[in-house]
């Protein structure tokens, strides 16, 4: 938990972004209810979104779990500036309410102490009146939701915005009884609350089948379609997921058995055309940030059974939404160009001088795994650049370094089959830790891997040959930004990640020749600091250790000094990080 605790360490506290609310004490269901909805899309909150959206339902339990046991002190009241009309007035909606508009006596819903109800209703008390202001304002605006129905929401809608501040400030004067926790009594509520009645099973997350007689669910599985095709809080496959491109913003599309809105309508040949061809079934030109450049090495075979499993799933009805690129991109000649430029249909030649092993890894990584769709560079019309094809490269709009796959050797000591095993499926390894996109690809996808193919896609990549370390001489990094780098580490890092960098496998990634550490952008160390993030929640890590964000902790100064010192130590050899690219990878 040390990653939340960063943040949540105590009393409710503003932020340049928002507050940072207590957690302790809270009911465990409402806890749970408000990770699930931050995870799932609900909130909208990008650090909390970006450090639990690839953990389980189980693991988000035990968090819940954890903060609800503590009991820890509670901040003194507020002092107050209501008159005697205003006092009078925030009791009576605390007690009765405001019948002429519908809105229910906070006991009614929050019990007679205001302490909350197990499981799910949190208490009143103790909360900053700055905070309860914002929450109402958030809950008013749809800004703040919940699992609907949304009945604070419509409370917050229904109080009359001098009433809100007013109950603000007087709910921020109260004091906490000591040893008070929620009623456990069940209440019978005024409103119909979404929260109140959702249950740990209610709340999970949708997730498609991982049936393993299913040849096509386990071929969607390596092939990530969940991932693109599945916008926050939204059904399974049914689309409206944005994807960030250079050009503009395209939407996915429902692939759902709904005729009207998803592929419902749609034949095997047609779903094989966009695969092949890149070709809807209508015959227009698809968007390259659909990967059927790597998707025309599918096989026939395994394409129908993709589309046979597509076909068997409930069928969402969800219009697709219309993409957002810019002119001229955004046109059907533009994408003809393109294609004329860049594609060209193909299929998965095995190679007959190797093994049936290292063919199946080359179909996975080059075909239906589309690893090079971030692990190689893309030049300016934004397609892969293939005389450097997984050489790695920073994904666009994203600014995550993706490492090279072929040839790694030349960023440190290579990976070993084991290494590339370990992380595929657990998503941590003693050469590095997948966090980012790397992490959402590990819990939804190559977790799934059956141990032949994740046997051949470690084989694959291992077998290539090794180029040469960069030779060079690395910038000289002045001591003064040692020495600050070498303190900052001490007071933050050396707890978890170790006084010489080593670690403690599998909690906490060394930091001595990690590969993220010795690649000439500095890009991830610099996220990692920034933003702290969990590997996925795996079958075989399902509990990872977490790093806290020091985006709100630490000055741009501190963090280029400590990647910095962190680049520059222990053989890494990398080079100075400045502030600017503090900002430029922010």
């Amino acid at each position: 938990m040390v990653a939340c605790a960063q943040c949540h360490s105590g009393t409710t506290e503003a932020t340049k972004d928002g507050f940072s609310p207590r957690i302790a004490g809270k009911p465990a269901g409402y806890l749970f209810n408000q990770l699930v909805s931050f995870r799932d899309g609900r909130r909208s909150y990008a650090p909390m979104v970006y450090l639990l959206q690839n953990l389980s339902d189980d693991y988000l339990r035990e968090m819940a779990s954890y903060f609800s046991e503590l009991r820890l002190p509670y901040p003194p009241p507020e002092s107050t500036a209501l008159s005697p009309a205003e006092t009078e007035r925030a009791r009576q909606l605390v007690q009765h309410g405001d019948p002429a508009r519908g809105v229910p006596a906070c006991v009614e819903c929050h019990g007679k102490g205001l302490t909350g109800i197990a499981p799910n209703i949190p208490g009143l008390l103790g909360l900053p009146r700055q905070y309860v202001n914002s929450q109402f304002g958030t809950w008013r605006s749809g800004t703040l939701r919940s699992i609907e129905p949304d009945c604070m929401g419509e409370v917050a809608r229904r109080l009359a915005p001098e009433d809100a501040a007013v109950l603000a400030s007087w709910l921020g004067a109260q004091s906490v009884p000591p040893g008070s926790k929620p009623q456990s009594a069940p209440a019978k509520l005024p409103l119909e609350c979404g929260i109140a009645k959702a249950t740990t099973s209610a709340a999970a997350r949708p997730a498609h089948s991982q049936d393993k007689s299913s040849p096509g669910s386990y071929l969607v599985a390596v092939g990530d379609c969940v991932a693109c095709h599945t916008a926050p809080g939204a059904e399974p496959f049914a689309g409206g997921r944005a994807i960030e491109t250079p050009f503009g913003r395209v939407y996915s599309t429902n692939i759902t058995p709904d005729a009207a809105t998803g592929i419902g309508a749609w034949s095997r040949e047609d779903f094989w055309r966009a695969l092949h061809e890149g070709r809807s079934k209508d015959g227009r030109s698809l968007y390259p940030a659909f990967p059927y450049p790597n998707f025309t090495q599918v096989t026939r075979e395994d394409s129908d059974a993709m589309f046979d499993y597509l076909r068997g799933l409930p069928a969402v009805s969800r219009p697709n939404r219309s993409h957002a690129v810019e002119f001229p991109y955004n046109t059907q000649a533009a994408l003809g160009v393109w294609r004329a430029l860049f594609f060209r249909a193909g299929a998965f030649k095995p190679d007959e001088s190797r093994d049936a092993r290292w063919n199946r890894g080359a179909y996975l990584v080059r075909g239906l795994g589309h690893c090079d769709a971030c692990h190689a560079e893309r030049n300016v019309f934004g397609a892969v650049s293939h005389s450097l094809d997984l050489g790695g490269g920073l994904i666009p709009m994203q600014n995550w370094y993706a490492p090279p796959l072929i040839g790694a050797g030349r960023d440190g000591p290579r990976w070993q089959a084991d290494d590339l095993l370990s992380l595929l499926k657990s998503g941590v390894s003693r050469r590095g830790t997948a966090m980012g996109p790397m992490a959402e690809v590990v819990y939804r996808s190559t977790q799934h891997l059956s141990a032949a193919d994740a046997a051949a896609i470690a084989g694959y990549l291992q077998s290539s040959e090794a180029e040469e370390r960069r030779q060079g001489t690395e910038p000289v990094v002045g001591a003064p930004v040692l020495q600050r780098g070498a303190v900052v580490y001490g007071e933050h890092c050396a707890q978890c990640h170790g006084d010489g960098g080593e670690g403690a496998f599998p909690a906490y990634p060394a930091l001595a020749r990690n590969p993220s550490l010795t690649t000439p952008l500095p890009a991830n160390a610099i996220k990692a600091v920034l933003y702290g993030g969990y590997p996925a929640a795996t079958a075989a890590n399902p509990r990872p250790f977490g790093m806290p964000p020091y985006v709100g902790k630490l000055s741009d100064q501190d963090i280029a000094a400590v990647v910095t010192y962190v680049r520059a130590s222990w053989g890494n050899g990398g080079g100075r990080v400045s502030t600017l690219e503090i900002e430029r990878f922010r």
